[in-house]
């Protein structure tokens, strides 16, 4: 069976008055500021959200996290709360994979919800929509909505694709930033966005696999690894990856057995600090004979820059790439 006519799971969608639960799949809501927490508390209850927290949400161990523990029994009950129509993730970092061998799938395929966040959250979002069919969503977390300049596109890319059922054209952002913005909120660099790379030409259709680079190779060889088959492949990574970094990851992928079901693959932005240029990333494609005939698109608003659109995971995406022309459409989310 082809994966496009593959049963999935969507999620109801969310609208004002909606409760969103948060929880600490990875890192602790104790790593936060003060300042921090309020502001993310306050722009989603402005917002018109009611907001609850896990009972473990603020534990936090030697490794700014929490026990297995504690964080599979805030994951449950969020989704067993019938009340809890969404989940947002306080923040990234480096664990969510210790969880997945103590996740009830089945109590999650039972009560289907939406759950949204990034970085780590890969392992997490990918190994659910592995074992459920659930659509997850890679695209904000709760501590981002703390961000008080340059939240707009990000609220709107949520917006679109956790509150409206309609498919929607993946646009640029106006522009950017790459700085630590929860420290000083006043002294912000935006920079003009240059659109979209394309890499490779061609159209592809697929189902969405993926999200930070060296999250979801934690999965391969797992039995939490989505199949890529007839997938379109998202990959981004932080400031700890250089070129180098990226090429030989993404090389790891390539030698995945189901590579070749790999029909295009979008690149989120790169952040500053890892000195990736347009040309620098044209080679690493260029230099690899299976991607010939993929297309391919870089400089997509995902990632570790803002603002940060929500893309689904298991979702349907159409890539078209004539010429100097790329688009992106979100079918299935």
């Amino acid at each position: 069976m082809s994966i496009l006519i593959k049963k999935t799971i969507k999620p109801k969608k969310i609208k004002k008055g909606a409760h969103i639960r948060i929880i600490a799949p990875v890192r602790s809501l104790g790593l936060l500021s003060e300042d921090t927490k309020s502001l993310a508390i306050r722009k989603l209850e402005e917002y018109g959200f009611k907001l609850s927290f896990g009972r473990h949400v603020s534990e936090m161990d030697e490794f700014n996290s929490s026990s297995i523990d504690s964080r599979i029994r805030d994951l449950h009950d969020a989704f067993l709360d019938k009340d809890v129509d969404a989940i947002l993730t306080v923040i990234g970092g480096y664990n969510s994979n210790q969880l997945l061998k103590y996740i009830d799938y089945e109590l999650i395929k039972k009560n289907p919800k939406i759950i949204c966040g990034f970085s780590d959250v890969t392992a997490l979002g990918n190994a659910i929509t592995s074992k459920t069919g659930l659509i997850t969503y890679m695209g904000p977390h709760f501590s981002s909505w703390a961000m008080q300049k340059g939240f707009e596109y990000s609220l709107e890319g949520f917006e679109k694709c956790c509150m409206k059922d309609e498919s929607f054209e993946l646009l640029t952002s106006k522009e950017w930033s790459d700085d630590p913005w929860y420290l000083d909120q006043d002294k912000r660099e935006f920079i003009p966005n240059d659109g979209y790379w394309i890499l490779n030409p061609g159209n592809a259709l697929g189902r969405t696999i993926g999200g930070n680079l060296c999250t979801f190779k934690l999965l391969c060889g797992t039995d939490f690894m989505q199949s890529m088959e007839d997938s379109i492949l998202l990959l981004e990574d932080d400031s700890e990856s250089m070129p180098h970094h990226f090429d030989r990851e993404l090389q790891s992928l390539i030698h995945q057995n189901d590579f070749n079901g790999v029909k295009g693959i979008l690149i989120g932005r790169f952040q500053k600090d890892t000195q990736m240029r347009k040309e620098l990333l044209h080679k690493i494609i260029k230099g690899k004979k299976e991607l010939k005939n993929i297309p391919i698109i870089a400089n997509v608003d995902f990632g570790h820059t803002t603002p940060l659109a929500t893309i689904p995971i298991g979702g349907i995406v159409q890539i078209s790439v004539i010429g100097d022309e790329a688009k992106i459409k979100i079918i299935e989310h």
